[in-house]
């Protein structure tokens, strides 16, 4: 497996979102709202992809995971981590994370930043494992309960 960051040449990707889909298929029924990937096309992964910075796991055959970074003033903000199914608890979403480090760390930003939905505590109790704290808690708009909880790992 080897983890490379999404350049301009990249192709894949109705593969791309295949990945994320499957990947976040398990929130289907647990999360209201709905996750946003649902909302995802391949042209606008490709226009994500040109705005922000997307590491890929891969081996010699497929796309295993992907994490999309943004840089913000006080830190990376890193969104839509997503693994195989097939390919999850194989250390493919810390090694993707380490990457989003080396680049938080290499534009000199302090921290990482993320969100994870107020019912994945599975989610929670991993980002705590790799040392995310919890930070903050989130409403989308039109809801009047937490629905996201905001987590910040400094570097």
């Amino acid at each position: 497996m080897e983890i490379r960051r999404l350049d301009a040449g990249f192709d894949r990707y109705d593969e791309l979102l295949a990945l994320i889909l499957s990947a976040f298929a398990v929130m289907d029924g647990r999360i209201d709202p709905p996750s946003s990937a649902h909302r995802l096309t391949p042209d606008g992964l490709k226009e994500k992809a040109r705005a922000e910075i997307v590491f890929l796991a891969a081996d010699a055959a497929r796309l295993l995971g992907c994490i999309f970074c943004r840089p913000e003033p006080a830190c990376l903000y890193v969104g839509k981590l997503a693994v195989l199914p097939q390919a999850q608890g194989s250390g493919i979403g810390r090694a993707l994370m380490a990457a989003a480090e080396r680049e938080a760390e290499a534009r000199g930003l302090p921290a990482l930043r993320l969100e994870t939905r107020v019912e994945l505590v599975e989610n929670h109790r991993c980002f705590m494992r790799w040392g995310f704290e919890m930070t903050a808690e989130n409403r989308h708009p039109g809801y009047d309960r937490t629905t996201s909880i905001e987590m910040t790992k400094r570097l």
